[in-house]
Formats: C-alpha cells, structure tokens, sequence
C-alpha cells in the first residue's frame, strides 16, 4: 500500500507589497479565493504517482482542487474538507499600524499559533487531531484502493506524514513543503 502527499501549486494571487496584520486576513482569502499558476512542467515523480493513483483526494480548497486537474486532467479527485490546510490565527492587537510582507505574517502567526495563540482558528492541538483523523481515513483508502494520492497544503501534509509514520508507514522523515513535490509512505504486508 502506498500513499503519497503531494503539496498544491502556486497561488495565482501573488501580491506581496506590505500589509499591516489587520490587511493580512483579507489577503489570505483572496490567497484562498485565486487558483493556482500552471507551470511548464511538473515533477516527473508527482506525474507518475498521480497516473498510477487509484484514487486522489484533496481538500476542498481551490488550490488543491486546481492542481490536481492540472497534474492529471482525465482523473476525477474526491474532495473532503478535513484535508484543508491548518488556519492562522488573527490578532488581538493591531501591532501599532506595523506594515510587513505577507511572508513575515505568516511566520509571526503561525510561530503564535505553535505556541497556544488560536484566536479565530482551531487550535494547534485539534489540528494535530484533525490530522490523525485525516491519516486513518488515508489508510482506509489505501487498505481499499492501494495507492492513493493526497493534494493537499503544505504544514496539513506534515502533520498527516507525522501521522502515518507513528502507524508504521515508511518514507521520508521529513516531508516536503515545496509546491508540486510529493512524497510518498508506504506500508507492507
């Protein structure tokens, strides 16, 4: 049995002038909101797991959705929420009118978000649950399919190979963040 992780493409929405905390959260939905870039070409060991997937899930994410028709267009992907990308959390303070790249938010928020802060979003705790939830649900669909295939985002994949590797799952230690790069666990009998 095999499952392989892959992260979504680029977001077609690549605005990146400096935005104040407040800014950050309309720019992530519109980050959620555009669909991905399409590329020249893709990983050639992406293309392959994605021909031989007997099922690809991602989650209900545009980006998610966009990139696997694009690494396989004749492939019919289920789409399930619980595969949606962990949020970041918002603000309680303004952080006095501070003006930063999107990038730097995300860093600050998340390293937040890893330290308890989870205000507007679920917890870093419930996530690592949520994976968990995610990871069985894989391996049932590994047990009925044999190889699968997950689009999905980038830090929700790391919790989900954590997962798969407390189960015994074999792979890499460490997951790729990358876009388009896949990763792949596998389980024998």
């Amino acid at each position: 049995m095999e499952i392989s992780l892959i992260r979504h493409g680029k977001s077609k929405f690549t605005e990146n002038r400096l935005i104040t905390c407040k800014e950050f959260k309309n720019w992530v939905e519109k980050y959620d909101y555009n669909g991905v870039l399409e590329e020249n070409s893709y990983p050639s060991e992406t293309l392959e797991k994605m021909a031989t997937a007997n099922i690809v899930i991602t989650s209900d994410l545009k980006r998610s959705i966009e990139s696997a028709k694009l690494l396989n267009p004749n492939f019919k992907a289920v789409s399930i929420p619980l595969f949606r990308e962990t949020e970041l959390p918002s603000p309680l303070i303004k952080f006095w009118g501070i003006k930063l790249n999107p990038s730097v938010w995300a860093v600050i928020l998340r390293c937040l978000w890893f330290g308890g802060y989870s205000s507007g979003c679920e917890s870093f705790s419930n996530a690592k649950d949520r994976a968990e939830k995610a990871s069985r649900l894989l391996v049932e669909y590994a047990k009925e399919h044999d190889t699968v295939v997950l689009v999905g985002h980038g830090f929700f994949n790391i919790l989900i190979a954590k997962e798969l590797q407390k189960m015994g799952w074999k792979g890499k230690r460490k997951t790729s963040s990358k876009h388009w790069v896949c990763t792949t666990y596998s389980l024998f009998s």
